[in-house]
């Protein structure tokens, strides 16, 4: 009896870290209330946005943009000036799920060049795709849509090595 029992015990502790190990796995897996409401529809899981009209990334994880500063890739929780014109919610945005892509910037500026201009894509705040519904009432889109926020706030950034955002 006393086996049985412990046999049972162990069943069962096995059976709880399996189970807790699938709920961090499907965690990392979709980050859709992470993805700013001006973010692309489509995706479950979006480490970074390559946005080829600025050639500047943006990390859904950090909801920092990287992009170069005075030839250094820089990480800011907003956009410099220079960009100030640049329209979040219009500007096409590629979905990269790469460890640190600016570090092969030359690779992603010219497979998406083509994509510069365009203005058709459909992005969260605009979307009726019920899995973004906590976008349209506010609740997620207000807390992590950055905006257009250029040059404002405190610069919590560094200088863009060392750190891994991605899922590999």
């Amino acid at each position: 009896m006393k086996r049985l029992f412990f046999i049972a015990a162990i069943t069962l502790g096995c059976l709880s870290v399996k189970i807790a190990s699938a709920q961090v796995h499907v965690s990392l897996g979709v980050n859709i209330g992470l993805q700013p409401a001006w973010g692309p529809v489509g995706y479950d899981h979006a480490e970074y946005y390559y946005m080829p009209d600025i050639g500047a990334y943006y990390s859904v994880p950090t909801h920092q943009y990287v992009y170069l500063e005075n030839n250094v890739w820089v990480h800011r929780t907003y956009l410099p000036a220079r960009y100030s014109n640049y329209d979040l919610y219009h500007g096409y945005k590629v979905v990269v799920n790469d460890h640190d892509p600016w570090l092969r910037n030359n690779e992603y500026r010219t497979r998406y060049a083509s994509y510069r201009g365009r203005r058709d894509q459909v992005v969260i705040r605009d979307s009726h795709d019920e899995r973004y519904r906590n976008h349209w009432t506010g609740n997620e889109g207000n807390r992590h849509d950055n905006g257009n926020h250029y040059g404002h706030g405190n610069d919590h950034g560094d200088k863009g090595h060392g750190h891994d955002h991605g899922n590999h």
